[in-house]
């Protein structure tokens, strides 16, 4: 028989209360690179060890909402390679019918939950989805998508990348009205790998909150794709929500500098660090093995970005399915109970474990939809 210590008994009973609403999973690209979308080829409704993520660890983990990535390659395939995978997210919601349920409002997740059903909502992972077209941007939100993430790891023309060599210093004259745009049809702006200066200028730009739906506090592990803490504050401002991920470069200064490291010297050596089947040969290159990113990590960040922003502004993205390894004890979408219960044990209360969970990224997605109906 297993027993549950009282934080764990507490967090089961707020996450009944306020299942976690995460915002970002990567497994339409993950489920496309293991089988290219055949849904008959692995079934989701019982465990699938390839992935982060199934129904069974969905529910385990009391997901009550999940943000679809959509992560195509920035080619000139990136439109209809979209449209492919939210093709693949409405064909995954009608599989499983009383598991999971299309989702496109506040009130929409907020009924889905109550039926017990994952609400499933999507969110271009770059912009480079929308062709440098309006139009294409409002279809898409016309099907649904919810939030936009401007760049991916290169610039666009428009806007300035986290991990590309800047050329814009922020946004251009273009992606100024893309911001808008956004604003005007309830599309939340996402500034999760946009460079610094992008953040700052984007959060200038808009009239409603923003959200980076899947990174961390600079302050903590200083790389480029995590929030500093005078973006932090101005987000707060904007009545946003930084949306805490696990991913280990981006939640260990350890891990981040061991990958820094790793890419000098296998660069020099001609190996590609990024490949696992390298991976013994890229740790022989550095010299040591490769860190393993904690539980400790996460918790670090996500009260970081609650001293600096706010209990009201902090959610959770994960990025399950987005990379190849997380911390120990978070290998996968059924550990934010995990999550939850250590800052239990550290004093959180309920109601701020229940912003944590959903309530924060709810009265976002709520904000929008009034600005759209209005």
């Amino acid at each position: 028989m297993t027993f549950m210590t009282t934080s764990e008994a507490r967090v089961q009973a707020v996450l009944a209360d306020h299942p976690v609403i995460d915002g970002h999973n990567d497994l339409p690209i993950a489920f496309y690179e293991l089988c290219g979308y055949d849904l008959d080829a692995h079934d989701l409704a019982g465990p699938v060890p390839q992935l982060n993520t199934d129904l069974p660890r969905l529910r385990t983990g009391h997901v009550g909402g999940q943000f679809w990535s959509l992560w195509v390659p920035q080619d000139e395939h990136a439109v209809r390679r979209t449209f492919e995978q939210l093709d693949f997210v409405r064909r995954l919601v009608e599989r499983f019918p009383d598991d999971l349920q299309l989702a496109d409002t506040a009130d929409d997740v907020e009924a889905a939950m109550k039926e017990g059903r994952v609400a499933s909502l999507t969110g271009m992972e770059g912009g480079h989805s929308i062709g440098e077209s309006l139009g294409v941007l409002r279809v898409m939100r016309a099907l649904g998508v919810r939030y936009m993430t401007l760049t991916h790891n290169d610039n666009v023309s428009w806007a300035d990348s986290a991990t590309d060599e800047p050329v814009l210093g922020g946004l251009n004259e273009f992606g100024e009205q893309v911001v808008r745009e956004m604003n005007r049809i309830g599309m939340l702006v996402d500034l999760s790998h946009v460079s610094a200066d992008t953040m700052r200028h984007a959060l200038r730009v808009t009239s409603a909150p923003a959200i980076f739906s899947h990174s961390s506090a600079r302050a903590v592990c200083d790389v480029p794709r995590n929030a500093p803490d005078d973006v932090l504050e101005t987000l707060a401002a904007n009545d946003g929500v930084c949306m805490v991920t696990f991913v280990p470069m981006f939640v260990s200064q350890a891990y981040a500098d061991w990958v820094t490291d790793a890419q000098a010297k296998a660069k020099e050596a001609g190996v590609n660090v990024h490949g696992p089947e390298h991976r013994a040969q890229v740790e022989e290159l550095v010299g040591r093995p490769r860190p393993q990113a904690t539980l400790a990590d996460v918790v670090a960040h996500v009260e970081h970005v609650r001293e600096v922003a706010g209990i009201d502004h902090i959610g959770v993205g994960g990025d399950y399915d987005g990379c190849p390894d997380f911390p120990a004890e978070l290998p996968d979408v059924a550990s934010y109970p995990v999550l939850f219960a250590a800052l239990a044990d550290r004093g959180w209360s309920d109601e701020d474990l229940g912003k944590l969970a959903s309530g924060n990224i709810l009265r976002v997605l709520r904000a929008a939809d009034d600005v759209a109906t209005a």
